[in-house]
């Protein structure tokens, strides 16, 4: 089975990666979110995921890919004892199967509407039944571990309204998301939305935290993108359906 070996321990990380963010330097365990989060995952069509690295990974390759990242990203969750809960939001019936094998709660989305309108319709439906947070994490993140998880929920402030942000590594994106309570910022997810996430933040009169951490910010969608991730090893099983393809061959080329 792809990546199979996966663990704990998910290898070295690029040397771009920071593991201890500026924002969060000097924060105590008294600064931990006392009311566990629910981790929310958006998931797409996992048969049409990842459009942009066409030119290197043909759609069967793609959509190995983007399942095996899934399925690291949920590992990832599995460790962290200190959340409420994993909810993916999703069309796809593959991703439900795949999410309810890993314990997750599915709330079927009825017809994909982008990353935006799912993780809306996430934090939505939490605030609803009461939920104190949510931390919102793509599918992509294929490097992202309990110790990324960690950080960013010691990070986040424990009274609401609060918001924790984890930005891509170019500082554009935004990677993670941690709201309390769950709909305590309006989210658009692009390119451009870190700081646009900052600011209307602000605008709510919320001082959000941000997070840097190597695991958080690379998000795989590009080719650059996947030669990053592909030039530091790493036990995962997106790395590993990769490196068994030869992908890294054919990059440059």
């Amino acid at each position: 089975m792809d990546g199979a070996h996966a663990a704990s321990d998910r290898g070295r990380r690029p040397a771009w990666a920071a593991t201890d963010p500026p924002s969060s330097r000097g924060l105590t365990t008294a600064t931990v979110t006392t009311v566990p989060l629910w981790a929310v995952v958006p998931v797409k069509n996992m048969r049409r995921a990842k459009q942009r690295l066409a030119p290197l990974l043909s759609p069967e390759e793609r959509h190995g890919l983007f399942r095996a990242m899934l399925e690291d990203v949920l590992t990832a969750l599995d460790s962290v004892g200190a959340l409420a809960g994993v909810l993916v939001v999703t069309p796809d019936a593959e991703a439900r199967a795949l999410a309810r094998r890993h314990g997750a709660r599915v709330l079927d989305e009825p017809r994909a509407r982008g990353h935006s309108a799912a993780a809306a319709l996430g934090a939505r439906t939490l605030a609803a039944e009461g939920a104190a947070g949510m931390l919102q994490l793509p599918a992509d993140i294929p490097l992202v571990d309990g110790d990324d998880i960690h950080a960013l929920l010691r990070a986040h402030a424990p009274t609401a309204p609060a918001v924790t942000l984890a930005p891509s590594r170019d500082e554009r994106g935004s990677n993670a998301v941690a709201c309390s309570p769950p709909d305590a910022l309006p989210l658009a997810f692009g390119d451009d939305s870190f700081y646009p996430h900052l600011r209307h933040a602000q605008e709510l009169g919320i001082a959000a935290r941000v997070v840097r951490r190597g695991g958080l910010a690379l998000d795989v969608d590009t080719p650059a993108d996947l030669e990053a991730f592909l030039a530091t090893p790493s036990d995962t099983r997106a790395y590993a359906y990769l490196a068994r393809r030869d992908v890294a061959a054919r990059l440059g080329g």
